[in-house]
């Protein structure tokens, strides 16, 4: 462990046992971290190859940006003391599942089972687990696919199977997310809970938005191999944006 992160890591944590753990297990928690680095890099890469193979066929992205991060040293240890285990870095890699986790931005919501269908057919990942938040929400309003995918990563002298979560949500629900996440750690909020209730009620506008540009999109993109997109266009009767006046 670099000397930065080691202190970071002490700073962070404010359970003393951890500290003194993890700080002599500091080269297994470097390559812990070094491991997780590399899962995250082997499901991006076949995230980024797919949505150029697509980009190809369908002439558009499903997928508009990509963001990955290692869980903090401070919520490791949290959720390893919330779960009752044991602060070691053994307990980390067998028991906490999100320590390595990429989050996938898509245009449309078909878009997010198309990308997550694709992902786990492959034959290296096994999925793991699955928790759809965009069927069932969460009761705050929050909406997303979530995946555990476990894949093989090759070093020098062994193959390692790691475990990788994968968020795949629209940009819609991004926004969404975010704000609510920093709203959730303001202290002190008078009439939080018309907030929440605000909060809630946005999450269902977001969702009925996102619904109908899915909607919008499939009448525009119609598979029927035909008609140029500006021919489509015409079918909905949509103002088209007037020729260039000549000089």
């Amino acid at each position: 462990m670099s000397g930065e992160l080691q202190k970071n890591f002490i700073e962070e944590t404010s359970f003393p046992d951890a500290q003194e753990y993890f700080i002599n297990q500091a080269y297994q928690f470097q390559e812990a971290l070094m491991m997780y680095n590399c899962a995250i890099r082997e499901v991006r890469t076949k995230l980024e190859v797919l949505n150029d193979e697509l980009s190809i066929r369908y002439k558009r992205n499903p997928i508009e940006f990509i963001t990955s991060r290692i869980k903090k040293p401070f919520s490791i240890v949290e959720k390893l003391n919330r779960k009752g285990l044991p602060l070691t870095v053994e307990a980390m890699t067998a028991a906490l599942n999100d320590v390595a986790g990429i989050r996938v931005i898509c245009s449309f919501i078909d878009d997010i089972y198309s990308v997550a269908d694709m992902l786990t057919r492959q034959d290296d990942i096994t999925l793991i687990q699955k928790k759809d938040y965009i069927k069932a929400p969460k009761e705050n309003g929050y909406r997303s696919l979530h995946l555990i995918v476990e894949i093989p990563v090759f070093f020098s002298d062994r193959k390692q199977s790691m475990r990788v979560e994968v968020q795949i949500r629209t940009i819609a629900m991004d926004f969404w997310a975010s704000l609510e996440h920093q709203l959730k750690y303001k202290q002190d909020v008078p009439d939080s809970a018309q907030i929440q209730q605000e909060l809630r009620e946005c999450a269902d506008i977001i969702s009925q938005t996102d619904a109908r540009m899915l909607d919008i999109k499939n009448k525009i993109f119609q598979e029927d191999g035909f008609g140029s997109p500006v021919e489509k266009l015409k079918k909905l009767n949509l103002p088209l944006a007037p020729p260039p006046a000549r000089p």
